[in-house]
């Protein structure tokens, strides 16, 4: 959320940036700011249907006013914090993963001046960044937890199957390109390492290292996508996924992609 924030402060010229993650389901507090002159917003808790943001939060989309202190739309429980700061226009826009709203996006003026399509597509697209981080995350965090395959869990239910765990994986590896957030994709991506090592053998070769974008189309691939999906998916050209596979065959001693799967997956280098 931070990098999202400063990226949309920077992309915009709006003078403060905020915004909050929920942890009961209706409240959210203010955790991150940026451009505040005050402390005044920080640690703030918005329940739902209060103010512009408990607004956004009861109605699941981006909300605005131009004038704050005068808006009629609005309840005004947070007057003091948002006067403290000097707002005037702000923008609220909510964070939603799987259909449930998980936090909400603020931007905002010390000017009553009315909030232009440019800055409402910014902001947008900022809560659509920490949305994909957070469904990442989530992904991260049931991998981590669910039972091995085969277990069974407290309700009698069978832990994920192997294929399961791959189309996972490869999931995972597309969407690692494509975080911005350096700790976050490194973090997923060595989620992705315990994945592959999960099913080294002892027989695991030591000489055969992969980079990470041919273990990305490897992956791909093993999960049954075409070239093109493969491109698709990873935003790269065709071509490319050809060049890739090519040397990762070569390296596997493979002399078709089926081959190169089995190699990989025997190698340790796949789930």
């Amino acid at each position: 959320m931070r990098a999202a924030l400063l990226r949309l402060r920077r992309a915009t010229g709006l003078q403060v940036v905020f915004g909050g993650l929920l942890h009961d389901g209706r409240r959210l507090r203010i955790a991150e700011l940026n451009g505040a002159l005050t402390p005044a917003l920080h640690g703030l808790a918005v329940t739902t249907g209060s103010g512009l943001g408990g607004k956004c939060l009861a109605l699941s989309r981006p909300c605005a006013v131009t004038d704050y202190p005068s808006a009629r739309h609005i309840t005004h429980e947070y007057d003091g914090a948002v006067a403290a700061e000097g707002l005037r226009s702000v923008i609220a826009v909510p964070v939603v993963v799987r259909r449930t709203v998980r936090g909400v996006l603020y931007g905002a003026l010390r000017d009553a001046l009315p909030i232009g399509e440019r800055v409402f597509d910014a902001a947008v697209a900022a809560a659509r960044d920490v949305e994909q981080a957070l469904a990442v995350r989530d992904e991260v965090h049931r991998l981590l937890t669910a039972p091995a395959s085969g277990d069974v869990g407290p309700v009698g239910h069978a832990g994920p199957s192997w294929e399961e765990v791959r189309q996972a994986h490869g999931e995972l590896r597309a969407l690692a390109p494509r975080i911005d957030d350096p700790e976050l994709r490194a973090r997923l991506l060595s989620v992705c390492g315990r994945l592959e090592t999960a099913s080294e053998g002892p027989g695991r070769p030591t000489d055969v290292t992969l980079t990470p974008r041919e273990t990305d189309v490897l992956a791909a691939v093993a999960s049954g996508a075409t070239n093109a999906v493969a491109a698709s998916r990873l935003g790269l050209r065709p071509e490319t996924v050809k060049g890739y596979l090519r040397s990762t065959m070569r390296k596997l001693g493979a002399h078709t992609r089926l081959e190169a799967v089995v190699a990989a997956r025997r190698a340790g280098l796949l789930p």
